[in-house]
């Protein structure tokens, strides 16, 4: 099967499975967003939404994060992976959006990766979620599905799958693009034992028909 006519089987599936395909992540202001994405970093979703609201009831904003202490930050926050560095990144990125762009969460990606804790990922994923930047941000769960199902090709890294993905799809698409293959990874096309019997693209899926399933 040529490439082309995977990536359009694909989106023709997902186009009508998930229409409204968004962020899991809870949050009602782009600050709130980020901070979000920031903890979510080898981290559950399921277990930052447990986390955010009374964090975001003490800190809503950019301002009131840069007020508090690193260590009340990780109070608050010590259920979620790595605390400690997360604690110290959102203390500094806070003060840093209050110093450096007056309290709102800038919205040009180099100025987003210029804050603390914040790299290509979660830059791509608040601009992509809060702006509709056409850009594919690559988490495991992308890295893995679009090599699973042949949409990317040899693709060691992230960032060379995130440039084949931005290739393969049309760009008005890659922000709905990027939640059809996380949400496809954490529910369906799972790490270790995908649940292919439950998949609707099996019929051009290069590790199903690899593996004879």
């Amino acid at each position: 099967m040529r490439l082309q006519e995977r990536y359009t089987y694909v989106i023709e599936y997902f186009s009508k499975a998930m229409p409204t395909a968004e962020s899991e992540l809870n949050y009602s202001n782009p600050f709130e967003l980020l901070v979000a994405v920031v903890l979510s970093a080898q981290c559950t979703d399921k277990r930052v939404n447990l986390t955010t609201p009374v964090l975001f009831a003490k800190y809503p904003t950019a301002e009131a994060m840069a007020e508090a202490s690193v260590e009340d930050i990780y109070e608050m926050i010590k259920s979620i992976s790595y605390p400690n560095n997360k604690a110290k990144h959102l203390s500094q990125l806070s003060r840093q959006i209050v110093e450096r762009f007056g309290g709102e969460v800038p919205s040009d990606p180099d100025d987003l990766e210029s804050l603390q804790g914040v790299g290509r990922k979660t830059a791509n994923v608040v601009g992509a979620v809060l702006w509709g930047r056409e850009v594919m941000p690559v988490d495991t769960h992308v890295f893995r599905v679009a090599a699973r199902i042949g949409l990317s090709r040899n693709a060691k890294t992230p960032l060379a799958t995130e440039r084949q993905l931005e290739k393969g799809f049309p760009k008005e698409l890659l922000p709905i693009a990027h939640h059809w293959l996380i949400l496809h990874g954490r529910y369906t096309c799972l790490a270790r034992k995908p649940k292919c019997s439950e998949c609707g693209i099996t019929a051009v899926c290069k590790y199903f028909k690899e593996n004879n399933i």
